[in-house]
């Protein structure tokens, strides 16, 4: 039977617990996504990602740290980086009519990666889920400043420019969410977003960057927002979405990973109310090569995350969901292939100290 790990599930704490080292030892567990709960101090954050990786050196570990109001870990040490919009106002910025000010952005934009990605991998994470491609609207609150600009070709620009400071490094990236969710209002995490718009006017616009970056993008997150003009399900358990309009019309090759199966707009699915087994195997046999559960681990023993790896488990053995070898290579090729600067050497790197200084 082909090894396959699509599972993203968390832990409770500032360190492993028991229930925590079996569920990570799972053979469908393919990663771990961190949380501010899980950060107490750079010391701290480094022996649980060390444990981790004592658990299972294959198991990727994950975090939501963007910039701005998305960052999970701010003190000890830990750079507070921009909202993404800041960098969109720098390319705006232009002072002298010339372009310097998108110039400018672009480098700062590559310093904030840069920063973000090297802090991260010093305490042993090995990815976060960066850049947003998401649109400002000026209409989302789940979105926000966390987009670069409105304009998609802005967007564009200044997340490959991220992506390159991710790259050096050597963190992978993740655009988000897929094709767009800065047009709706609603929140996904407490209601289902409908984007009404037609496919022509999303692939204009918001889903645009996803084919200009389709050969730098390593990973992508889709959105779960409808759009009924195109699909009755959520992009992100939409086949059309995944395979006929990601994979095959804009050409992306990476691995895609389901957003929360605890939101609110992943729980309702072709009218019907789904469990997370139910939301994980569709998400998986439309196209997703990996599936977050996020926050489960709390509270209540973590039951609902022994539900999903038991669900999966069964769900296997009756074939509704059929392990791919693809999905697990594109799993793999996630992890760093270079080991990390310690923190203390860090600090004093070259690259780091003019980083620091192009910051905005």
């Amino acid at each position: 039977m082909t090894d396959h790990a699509p599972i993203i599930l968390d832990v409770a704490g500032l360190t492993l617990t028991a229930a925590d080292r079996t569920r990570l030892a799972h053979p469908l567990t393919g990663g771990v996504i961190l949380f501010a709960r899980n950060w107490q101090s750079r010391n701290q954050l480094t022996q649980l990602c060390a444990g981790i990786k004592a658990v299972r050196s294959d198991l990727l570990i994950l975090v939501d740290h963007e910039g701005g109001r998305v960052q999970r870990f701010k003190t000890d040490g830990f750079t507070h980086l921009p909202p993404m919009r800041a960098l969109g106002q720098m390319w705006m910025d232009d002072k002298k009519g010339d372009g310097s000010g998108a110039m400018a952005a672009q480098n700062a934009a590559t310093a904030v990666g840069y920063v973000l990605a090297a802090e991260l991998r010093a305490c042993g994470v090995d990815m976060s889920f960066t850049p947003v491609l998401d649109l400002d609207y000026g209409e989302s609150s789940v979105i926000g400043d966390r987009s670069f600009a409105r304009d998609p070709r802005v967007a564009a620009v200044l997340a490959k420019a991220l992506m390159h400071g991710l790259l050096q490094a050597g963190m992978k990236n993740c655009g988000k969410h897929f094709p767009g969710h800065g047009f709706v209002r609603a929140d996904s995490h407490t209601d289902i977003p409908v984007d009404k718009r037609s496919m022509k006017a999303i692939m204009a616009d918001d889903a645009a960057p996803y084919g200009w970056l389709s050969s730098a993008l390593d990973s992508v997150m889709p959105a779960h927002v409808i759009y009924p003009k195109v699909d009755s399900r959520p992009a992100g358990f939409s086949t059309k979405w995944l395979n006929d309009i990601l994979r095959s019309q804009q050409g992306f090759t990476g691995a895609i990973f389901s957003d929360d199966l605890s939101m609110e707009a992943a729980r309702l699915i072709d009218g019907q109310r789904v469990s997370y087994t139910q939301a994980a195997v569709t998400a998986l046999n439309a196209g997703c090569d990996m599936v977050l559960l996020c926050n489960q681990s709390v509270g209540d023993e973590g039951r609902a995350v022994d539900e999903l790896l038991e669900g999966m488990a069964a769900a296997q053995r009756k074939g509704q969901f059929r392990p791919s070898e693809a999905s697990e290579q594109r799993r793999l090729q996630l992890l760093p292939q270079t080991p990390p600067a310690p923190w203390d050497t860090l600090m004093v790197q070259p690259q780091y100290m003019h980083a620091m200084g192009l910051l905005p």
